[in-house]
């Protein structure tokens, strides 16, 4: 059944397809940040295992809530990872346990999302004439901008 909510079924189609490739960057990100999780070395081993493992796991809930908005305009959310790297504005880099290389690579990927999320912000709004997604993209941005917040802060 199609959603009845005021957004023409094409521009829900096209929010539905650029909120797809914001789910297909979370669930990178996500995988990233696991894996640093998972190799990171070095005197504060313990601390940075943490400080990811906090990170992948509001992840998770991100993409749980990109995922569940697609849904709630009446489409499909493309949860694969098949789907997700054909998706991504993200790029698998190399392995490394060095944590600097760790860290600006994250940090990389929160800016990449966080432009993306700026540009859909306002075509969500003045393209689409949907204002909820707008506002859902605002949201997914505030978040990304304090997780780059806190991994530019181990940078310095």
């Amino acid at each position: 059944m199609k959603a009845n909510i005021g957004v023409l079924e094409e521009h829900l189609k096209q929010i539905a397809l650029e909120l797809n490739k914001v789910l297909a960057d979370e669930l990178v990100l996500y995988a990233k940040t696991r894996n640093c999780h998972w190799n990171i070395e070095g005197s504060n081993f313990m601390e940075l295992h943490s400080f990811y493992e906090d990170q992948y796991e509001e992840l998770e809930e991100y993409a749980d809530e990109v995922a569940e908005y697609i849904r709630s305009i009446g489409h499909y959310a493309e949860g694969r990872y098949v789907d997700a790297l054909k998706l991504t504005h993200l790029l698998e880099g190399e392995y490394s346990n060095d944590q600097k290389v760790q860290l600006k690579g994250l940090l990389d990927d929160h800016e990449t999302i966080i432009r993306n999320l700026r540009r859909l912000i306002d075509e969500f709004d003045t393209k689409y004439n949907d204002k909820g997604a707008a506002d859902f993209a605002t949201q997914m941005l505030q978040k990304h901008l304090k997780k780059a917040w806190m991994i530019r802060s181990y940078l310095k």
